[in-house]
């Protein structure tokens, strides 16, 4: 995809002349799949991402619903859903809902709790689904019958030219892509898709994942990352397949701000700094401070091979500095563990 500057650059996909929208009160019956959409302060993101979804095609037959979860936002967010609602939605039902404790796993709960699809498909406010993204979802899970989750292909969609060395750090923001091939994560790993473009069987998740999350996601201060992995690891444990499903694609939106250097070594800190507790999920072993002791020790290793391979460029290079602070929040990680200590999970950057 092309790279321009001030501006993202989207395929240009022409959007149906018709709207339809959920009368309310409507006994509508079970759907196949909810698009939910968890956003914080989206107004200016949402309309284009709404846009897409309203140009899906292959979706005759299919019973399809959008959600958006309003994450508490400070912005005119909710003025802009009543807009497309009012308007008459998208040629779905369009829904929403509001989740007054900020972080994105809890505004991922309260959508499996409101969705009335077999499946929720996940979408950020800065992803733009391919055309068929809706169809691809239904008919993956239709001849998958033990998937509890399978991502997709996400290809950055870049307001700015990346900085050099982004190739080796770019799965820090989603941007990933395993393959021509289905393939099946590796959860016990931590190898699992990320919560962008992330399709769910709901029942999987409302049967396996706890309702109260240990990961919270994104909050202003937060460092502490994982959340989008947590519900997986549940899952996987409830024995449902996670697969990578190579024909769902996406494209993720990266502002300019996210390629900042403070940025990224902040979310690579915080990405580290989820190891123990996720290893604890994923691991069934009886006695916990092994898990936590295996962490440490492998994240000493894996650090010390870092330093050794950077030879003193760690932090002169980008993605070597990046690279060293998932390490070192790995290595640290099992001090964050909520279960065994009180510890906040607000820290405050560095200057």
């Amino acid at each position: 995809m092309a790279e321009t500057k001030g501006n993202f650059s989207t395929p240009n996909i022409p959007a149906p002349d018709i709207f339809a929208s959920d009368t309310p009160g409507q006994n509508i019956p079970a759907l196949d799949i909810t698009v939910a959409i968890p956003t914080y302060n989206g107004a200016k993101r949402l309309p284009q991402l709404l846009e897409r979804l309203q140009a899906q095609v292959n979706t005759a037959g299919l019973r399809w619903e959008v959600l958006i979860v309003d994450n508490n936002s400070q912005d005119n967010t909710a003025e802009v859903i009543e807009h497309y609602q009012a308007v008459g939605g998208l040629g779905v039902p369009l829904r929403s809902a509001f989740e007054p404790r900020q972080g994105a796993a809890f505004a991922r709960q309260t959508a499996i709790q409101a969705a009335r699809g077999e499946w929720v498909g996940f979408l950020d406010d800065d992803n733009l689904p391919e055309v068929n993204w809706v169809a691809e979802a239904v008919d993956f899970g239709r001849r998958h019958g033990q998937v509890g989750a399978f991502g997709g292909r996400i290809e950055g969609c870049y307001e700015t030219t990346p900085p050099e060395g982004f190739e080796q750090i770019k799965a820090m923001l989603a941007i990933r892509d395993h393959g021509p091939e289905v393939i099946s994560f590796e959860p016990k790993k931590l190898r699992l898709p990320p919560a962008a473009s992330l399709v769910i069987r709901r029942q999987a998740w409302i049967d396996c994942v706890p309702t109260e999350p240990a990961l919270a996601g994104k909050l202003p201060g937060v460092f502490i990352q994982g959340d989008d992995y947590e519900p997986l690891l549940y899952i996987d444990k409830g024995n449902w397949q996670i697969l990578y499903n190579p024909a769902l694609k996406t494209y993720h939106q990266i502002a300019r701000q996210r390629f900042e250097r403070e940025y990224l070594l902040t979310l690579a800190r915080g990405c580290g700094l989820s190891t123990c507790q996720l290893a604890l999920i994923a691991d069934d072993s009886w006695c916990r401070p092994l898990v936590a002791l295996r962490v440490f020790v492998g994240s000493l290793r894996r650090l010390t091979a870092h330093l050794l391979h950077s030879r003193g460029k760690a932090n002169a290079d980008l993605a070597a500095a990046v690279q060293l602070q998932f390490h070192l929040g790995s290595l640290l990680s099992p001090l964050y563990v909520r279960r065994w200590v009180r510890l906040p999970l607000r820290l405050v950057p560095k200057e």
